[in-house]
């Protein structure tokens, strides 16, 4: 137990190191939380977080938790004040938002790498929350800190995150196995959101079958949505729970689409369930954020107090939603002068074949693929990505190393050269930034080519934006 004073003490530090932050160099996001905890120590922090009258939803998994916390930020704000934090993944930046700003409920996205980094279980004891929504979980940071990070741990450091919830909600995606199973583990201890698509219209190609993550054996698919999540079944009895929310049709056309959504679901503040039937018309923003606008109107339809408001906020915020949700880094295509060049972050297989994917609808003639590589014990995420690279067929591919290891990046050329002759490296240091980042613009600028991909690992968010922002500007 804290004591009065020293929590007391610890919070007015905190609060006083928000004023400073905003004169500082860029560290404002982390800095009040760290002299907080270093105050008051962690177990000061269920104190601060019970100042949240109706508590808080965090938001994890590998792909769409920004683009998700943003919607739901969006859709939540127009119902009541909130706190949030975005693009998180240590503790003492929801911290610091608990410091700095006002309102009845905390939305904070939680990315997590590992067990020991993200301390996931810790998080959860502290904050206490009332929800957590999952996105999809896929192989990423296969290394953290130079430290082998097998897929086993980063999955159960997610999990990790809901496992002690003894109240609330957990917002979860039937169509990814490993999303569903967490939600099936946890029905007897709290309410469980599913959501998912169910509409024919979305077919990914190929066989993107992963192994059951309760017993191991290879999943039964009878229809791929996205990568590994679709419709499956395993003989030891696990199978996709049926969506409380899904998409049940679509109109794609080039300039905006029309999405159909239903939704029968538990209300945590209601106490019961509720029921909404929205069509919306979004911009054509990639299969991939039809499940981020799942995930965040479900989290929305779930922890909203004003359930009659649902279906018209829901449409109120998709109705008239720009690309500006996108953040930043992320991927999308830039017209320069009539070459199409498709860029952003790519870390793991299901980043970059989204990324694919949203390319291909703009390309009807040849095109080079501009490939940033993984690292040193990445190997799992060369082989994801390179599956991606094969089915893109590009007429020319320029391979550059995207993290530290020049060396591997050349071992991953050369496998690719097997397959693509006339394949060309630059071998660009990790160390000289801002020289890999001219030198890539320059290569999409001076492509002989009319389309241009160029995507995979790299700094998650500065590398991507300052080559945008070279490219537009120029």
């Amino acid at each position: 137990m804290v004591s009065f004073i020293k929590f007391n003490i610890a919070k007015l530090s905190g609060k006083v190191a928000c004023q400073l932050a905003k004169y500082g160099p860029g560290s404002g996001g982390t800095y009040p939380g760290h002299v907080f905890t270093k105050i008051g120590g962690q177990e000061s922090i269920p104190k601060l977080s019970s100042d949240l009258k109706l508590g808080s939803v965090l938001i994890t998994g590998t792909n769409g938790k920004t683009t998700t916390t943003t919607l739901l930020i969006k859709l939540m704000s127009k119902d009541i004040q909130i706190r949030r934090s975005y693009e998180n993944n240590i503790l003492n930046s929801i911290v610091t938002a608990l410091l700095s700003q006002k309102g009845d409920l905390g939305i904070f996205e939680y990315g997590i790498r590992d067990l020991a980094h993200g301390i996931p279980d810790t998080v959860q004891r502290l904050i206490n929350p009332i929800g957590v929504v999952y996105t999809t979980i896929s192989q990423e940071h296969t290394q953290v800190g130079g430290v082998k990070n097998p897929f086993e741990s980063y999955y159960k450091a997610k999990k990790l995150l809901s496992q002690g919830m003894e109240r609330g909600a957990i917002v979860t995606n039937c169509d990814d196995p490993r999303t569903a199973l967490i939600g099936i583990d946890k029905q007897n201890d709290v309410a469980v959101n599913y959501y998912g698509i169910e509409c024919d219209l979305i077919e990914d190609i190929g066989d993107n079958t992963i192994d059951c993550p309760s017993c191991g054996r290879p999943l039964d698919y009878s229809h791929f949505y996205l990568n590994h999540r679709g419709i499956y079944t395993c003989e030891c009895g696990f199978k996709r729970p049926k969506p409380d929310v899904k998409l049940v049709g679509a109109e794609f056309g080039s300039t905006s689409w029309n999405l159909d959504i239903e939704g029968d679901l538990y209300n945590y503040f209601a106490k019961k369930n509720v029921k909404f039937n929205v069509r919306l018309n979004v911009p054509p923003f990639g299969f991939h954020n039809i499940y981020n606008t799942l995930a965040s109107i479900t989290a929305y339809a779930t922890f909203t107090p004003k359930t009659e408001n649902i279906e018209s906020t829901v449409r109120d915020v998709f109705n008239n939603l720009d690309m500006s949700f996108i953040p930043p880094g992320r991927f999308e295509v830039v017209d320069i002068g009539g070459k199409f060049v498709g860029l952003g972050q790519g870390d793991n297989g299901d980043a970059l074949k989204i990324n694919a994917m949203f390319m291909k609808q703009f390309v009807d003639a040849p095109l080079e693929f501009i490939y940033t590589t993984p690292d040193e014990n990445e190997e799992e995420i060369f082989n994801d990505h390179y599956e991606v690279i094969k089915s893109m067929e590009p007429a020319h591919v320029i391979v550059v190393p995207g993290r530290h290891s020049i060396e591997k990046a050349e071992e991953y050329y050369n496998i690719i050269k097997q397959d693509f002759p006339d394949a060309e490296f630059y071998p660009l240091s990790y160390d000289k930034m801002d020289e890999r980042i001219e030198k890539l613009n320059q290569l999409a600028r001076n492509s002989q080519y009319k389309y241009v991909i160029m995507t995979g690992c790299g700094e998650e968010q500065a590398m991507w934006e300052e080559i945008k922002k070279k490219m537009i500007n120029r």
